[in-house]
């Protein structure tokens, strides 16, 4: 069993719907093609669940041993995690796509100026937000400790995946103004 640092969340259990044990499943990735029959998930209590049916139109899933109501309902609230490693086998990537693992620890850039590295990457709306931790130089020119980067075509050039860096324009104005 691997550690929670080790591990993606990828979906949380909502409640029960009708009398089968499905659950509603709230799925925080874009690769819902990984839900699907045989695959294992490890939960937040540290023991793994296997899927035996998943409604894609619907976002409803069982699990093997939990095949009623009442026993579904134990599992209510509960995260679901899987590894880098089966993430990379389950979930297709196109051209110049990426994974959020991929780009966490990566440098920014804003022309030659090093802003910081991506600590995280938070998802507001529809839009994803960079979460910058500022480069020390940086701070001690008493610009913010971190920063928030919208990462649209306006602020991100690119993201070079075997350099670790994300190439930006005009993020510095927006760390000024953080």
């Amino acid at each position: 069993m691997k550690s929670k640092d080790e591990l993606l969340q990828v979906a949380k259990i909502g409640r029960p719907v009708g009398l089968k044990g499905e659950l509603k499943l709230h799925i925080s990735s874009d690769f819902p093609e990984q839900f699907k029959r045989g695959e294992l998930f490890q939960t937040d209590k540290g023991f793994e669940l296997e899927i035996t049916s998943y409604n894609k139109s619907k976002n409803l899933v069982s699990f093997k041993g939990f095949s009623d109501r009442e026993s579904a309902k134990k599992l209510i609230n509960l995260n679901l995690f899987t590894t880098i490693e089966k993430t990379n086998e389950n979930c297709t990537l196109k051209e110049g796509e990426f994974f959020w693992f991929d780009m966490i620890g990566s440098i920014v850039l804003d022309d030659e100026l090093t802003l910081g590295r991506v600590k995280d990457i938070q998802r507001f709306s529809n839009s994803d937000y960079l979460v910058v931790e500022t480069d020390k130089k940086l701070i001690e020119k008493e610009l913010p400790k971190e920063f928030f980067l919208p990462y649209i075509d306006r602020y991100i050039i690119s993201f070079d995946n075997e350099k670790k860096t994300v190439y930006s324009k005009d993020a510095y104005s927006i760390l000024e103004n953080s």
